[in-house]
């Protein structure tokens, strides 16, 4: 890895390190966790593979940094947010689902810091991440499909001939009758669901463990929200007798006992939720059905302002890193 001598890093650049080192330190966390209780031995490669490239990742980051004399996150520890020996939270099934769900998370985001850098050796080296990341993905998919757990998309019928759109009420969904959905709007029902429900799953685990009674009153709170939104979702596919992605409710054991400190868990929900703000943003974009577009809209809505929430939560508490900030030019002229 070759250190520009002339070019500093960006702001875009900074961001995508800062930001991959506090999810991978996040990640190797709670994946540490299910090595160590992890009963399947194929689903506890794919955690292993998964965790050695998040430490990967970590050497890497902090290796730009220190050539950049940039200060290294703190993230998370094991030493401090993990409890090794606690009971496991979730079973093995479970954690290889959100282990499909975290890497389209990062095969996104990849695809983002990518897209957003201009020098050579970020560019090299988030492109080695997301080839990482895609290796994951066939593992997991694979592992999924093997164990009968992969969640499809829903089938539809072959068109018997290509067709174009004939008038304006293609667009329509408020009044009268409504067209079937496209595949486009079908992928981002279905792709939203799946997200959803691994959200109710953590929730309900982590609230079964957390000590911070305002915190967990919070997960509850998301949950309530998820399983709305995850109806709501699934009304849309019934209406044209499409199947919706199983729920995974019952994969959180009867543990107790926290394997995570209380930072790391809400840390790890409101990143999640401010994520499906963008996805269900996404899902807006391609739906053509304009009760489809403003249904996404009140999602986003409800998600920001839960997110929201949550932020005020972690900096009352203060376990809310803050990202690297753009100079404060004003206090400067004061001092």
């Amino acid at each position: 890895m070759e250190k520009s001598n002339h070019i500093e890093l960006n702001s875009a650049e900074i961001a995508n390190l800062w930001t991959q080192y506090i999810n991978d330190s996040s990640s190797i966390c709670i994946l540490s966790h299910s090595i160590e209780k992890a009963e399947d031995e194929e689903t506890k490669n794919i955690l292993e593979f998964a965790v050695m490239l998040a430490k990967r990742h970590i050497e890497k980051i902090t290796e730009f940094f220190n050539r950049e004399n940039f200060p290294i996150p703190k993230g998370f520890t094991l030493e401090e947010d993990v409890n090794i020996n606690a009971p496991p939270l979730f079973t093995d099934t479970f954690m290889l689902i959100y282990m499909h769900v975290m890497t389209l998370l990062g095969l996104t985001g990849y695809a983002g810091a990518i897209a957003t850098s201009a020098r050579e050796d970020q560019i090299n080296y988030f492109i080695e991440c997301n080839q990482e990341t895609m290796e994951l993905y066939k593992r997991t998919a694979s592992l999924m499909l093997k164990k009968g757990i992969y969640s499809k998309p829903p089938r539809i019928n072959p068109p018997t001939e290509v067709d174009y759109v004939g008038n304006e009420s293609y667009l329509t969904g408020w009044f009268g009758k409504k067209r079937p959905l496209n595949v486009a709007e079908i992928s981002g029902v279905s792709f939203n669901m799946v997200k959803v429900i691994v959200k109710v799953v953590l929730e309900i685990g982590f609230a079964q463990v957390c000590q911070n009674n305002e915190v967990k009153k919070y997960f509850q709170r998301g949950k309530k929200i998820c399983e709305k939104q995850f109806g709501i979702l699934s009304k849309l596919l019934t209406k044209d007798e499409l199947a919706s992605p199983a729920s995974w409710v019952s994969e959180v054991t009867s543990s107790t006992v926290p394997p995570f400190s209380d930072k790391l868990m809400l840390n790890h929900i409101v990143i999640l939720v401010a994520a499906a703000v963008g996805y269900f943003g996404a899902g807006a974009s391609v739906s053509q059905r304009r009760d489809l577009a403003l249904e996404y809209t009140r999602l986003m809505a409800e998600v920001a302002l839960y997110a929201e929430d949550g932020a005020q939560l972690l900096i009352k508490n203060r376990w809310l890193e803050q990202p690297p900030l753009a100079t404060d030019r004003e206090s400067l002229a004061k001092t």
